[in-house]
């Protein structure tokens, strides 16, 4: 392989599956030479909940990715979910010396410091610090303040924070499974937009819904930065639990009715729904079926909308919303979200790789591909003791001030 390549690996911990993907980056080409899947246990709704079933499940998950890749797997970017996640809008100012001070990258550090002090509760900790805008001696607007000149400057930015138990968990983990973290975690909806969407979408403004087996968490994006990140404690496994009371059959046939058969979109097909198993055969209702599943996905996107609403975006995201994850593969959940959020929808359709294998061209591989992108990105960034990511100074990788770029300035209490 070409010694200018690299490799970058992004790590999903599910509720129900681990995914992991593997990629080799030369340039500006990202080609996927390993992914793995399997089920996952200990996690609830996205949180850890025991310590070792999720490590065994990682390390397999990674023996699958090394096996088909050929390469040992010793670090990686970490993805972490829950309703413990929340976003917080800062500010700060600081003064830099006389007006012919030129801003450097300590001046940056600092006033994200200043900007974060005394706005995480002591029990948080800090994932990312977003800016939002530079303003400098009293001129905004301004993106990338790095080589201006200036006496004061001040910032106003977005915090993505969670609960520091949960991350130590996650970390408690991730050393169990001989992986290391590279840099902080982040959360799902925020790595998938990346695998997702595009920089003129995130200018826009456009939401990514990622809908696991527990949880469904919302990322909206405006103007090219990240506005808000919220979660909900429902998701694809609250469906299957509905089915089987329901019907009264088991998880296990009630989730193949969910993938197969169940649709939210009335009217669309009136046969009867047949599953074997063996030389049974059991028989459902698709009318009965199809109302359990709506049931369930209103609540869902009701709650949805509510945290559009709290965000303020709601029927305010020109290019509508995103659905990935594993619970985004049911039939006509676009139609039906769009009907809910009075926004366009889509499925998602992961990209910016190539030389992929059609199996993880899915929405509920987004999160492990933008994670895996995002290790990239981290690459070409040097974490230090205090938790600043700092640009390596051989390195011209991210020198631009945008999403990326900036995003990854994460700052950890």
């Amino acid at each position: 392989m070409d010694d200018k390549a690299r490799f970058a690996v992004g790590i999903d911990v599910g509720t129900n599956f681990v995914r992991t993907v593997l990629g080799t980056v030369k340039g500006e080409e990202v080609s996927v030479i390993g992914y793995g899947e399997v089920p996952s246990e200990g996690i609830r709704r996205g949180v850890v909940k025991e310590l070792v079933p999720p490590a065994k499940a990682i390390d397999e998950c990674l023996s699958k990715v090394e096996g088909m890749s050929g390469v040992k797997v010793d670090s990686a970017t970490i993805g972490i979910n829950g309703t413990h996640i929340a976003s917080t809008k800062v500010d700060g100012m600081i003064a830099v010396g006389v007006a012919e001070h030129e801003i450097d990258e300590d001046d940056v550090i600092r006033i994200a410091d200043t900007s974060v002090a005394g706005k995480v509760p002591a029990n948080r900790e800090t994932l990312a610090l977003v800016p939002y805008e530079y303003i400098l001696d009293g001129q905004g607007g301004i993106h990338e303040p790095l080589g201006m000149h200036g006496a004061r400057l001040e910032l106003k930015a977005n915090i993505v924070s969670a609960l520091i138990p949960d991350c130590e968990n996650l970390r408690k983990v991730c050393q169990s499974a001989a992986v290391e973290p590279h840099g902080p975690f982040e959360p799902n909806a925020i790595a998938a937009a990346r695998a997702v969407t595009n920089s003129a979408q995130r200018e826009n403004g456009i939401g990514i819904v990622d809908m696991g087996g527990a949880t469904t968490s919302l990322a909206i994006f405006d103007e090219g930065e990240l506005q808000f990140v919220g979660t909900i404690p429902l998701g694809g496994n609250d469906v299957t639990k509905d089915l089987a009371t329901v019907l009264a059959t088991v998880p296990d046939i009630a989730e193949e009715i969910k993938i197969r058969f169940a649709s939210p979109v009335k009217g669309e097909n009136e046969k009867p729904i047949i599953v074997k198993r063996g030389r049974e055969e059991y028989h459902f209702k698709r009318k009965e079926v199809d109302e359990v599943v709506e049931a369930r996905l209103e609540e869902i996107f009701e709650a949805v909308r509510k945290m559009l609403q709290i965000a303020g975006y709601d029927r305010r995201l020109p290019e509508g919303l995103v659905l990935c994850g594993g619970a985004a593969k049911m039939r006509g959940l676009d139609v039906f979200a769009r009907k809910q959020v009075e926004l366009a929808v889509r499925i998602a359709q992961p990209g910016g790789i190539i030389g992929v294998s059609e199996d993880i061209l899915k929405p509920e591989f987004a999160t492990a591909i933008g994670l895996m992108l995002g290790d990239n990105e981290r690459s070409g960034l040097d974490f230090n003791a205090g938790g600043h990511a700092r640009k390596e100074k051989k390195s011209k990788k991210n020198k631009k001030g945008g999403f990326f770029a900036r995003f990854f300035k994460a700052f950890k209490d």
